[in-house]
């Protein structure tokens, strides 16, 4: 290849002819790396027939030498590197799922220091509750009572005037009982809602 591209110059100077040899290998490297030609290539042939062409490359050939072998160190120094650093994050990884663990274990045990509290609040809110449910039964009762006794009363023929007044006692102490239930119902309920509060207080 090399001679073909010295003999397409056609240039009889022996010195340019060198040059240009030198400039048909440096050509031919760049074929063959650009996949011109699929062939295996002998770098030290190749490095041996440059030198022939000129021998003044010996220098540049050195310097590349050196620097190759400079980047070569700092690839290994790279590689070194970051193996030391993946090392280090995969020790910090498992040090922070450690870590981690044991902080969640610990915040579960302070939380649980006020369970006590809120299961007393749990409990008093379902007894509460209960009682609420009751005394509103017992409220609905009483006030259909009440209705039935208020439609007798206007019945006043087919009662003594004895019968009236015991009727007429009975609505007065039942009236009294549904006030006292309401009162114990709204006093129920205010008990429930400042539960609920310090329930949600007590939330995490």
């Amino acid at each position: 290849m090399i001679d073909m591209i010295k003999r397409s110059f056609r240039i009889a100077d022996g010195e340019s002819c060198r040059s240009l040899g030198v400039v048909g290998l440096l050509m031919a490297g760049v074929m063959l790396a650009s996949g011109c030609n699929r062939q295996p290539f002998n770098a030290e042939a190749l490095r041996k027939e440059a030198l022939q062409a000129d021998p003044a490359f010996a220098e540049a050939l050195n310097k590349h030498d050196e620097l190759a072998n400079r980047v070569l160190v700092l690839k290994r120094e790279l590689d070194l590197k970051r193996t030391q650093i993946e090392g280090q994050i995969s020790a910090l990884r498992a040090e922070l799922r450690d870590t981690t663990a044991a902080v969640n274990r610990n915040i579960d045990s302070t939380k649980a220091l006020l369970n006590p509290t809120i299961e007393r609040i749990e409990l008093s809110t379902s007894l509460g509750a209960e009682d609420l449910r009751a005394k509103e039964r017992q409220r609905s009762q009483l006030g259909r009572s009440i209705s039935r006794l208020r439609k007798q009363l206007k019945q006043s023929g087919e009662q003594t005037s004895t019968e009236q007044a015991q009727m007429t006692q009975q609505l007065t102490e039942m009236l009294q009982e549904t006030q006292r239930l309401d009162q114990e119902i709204a006093a129920l309920k205010e008990h429930l809602r400042i539960l609920k509060m310090k329930r949600l207080l007590l939330r995490w």
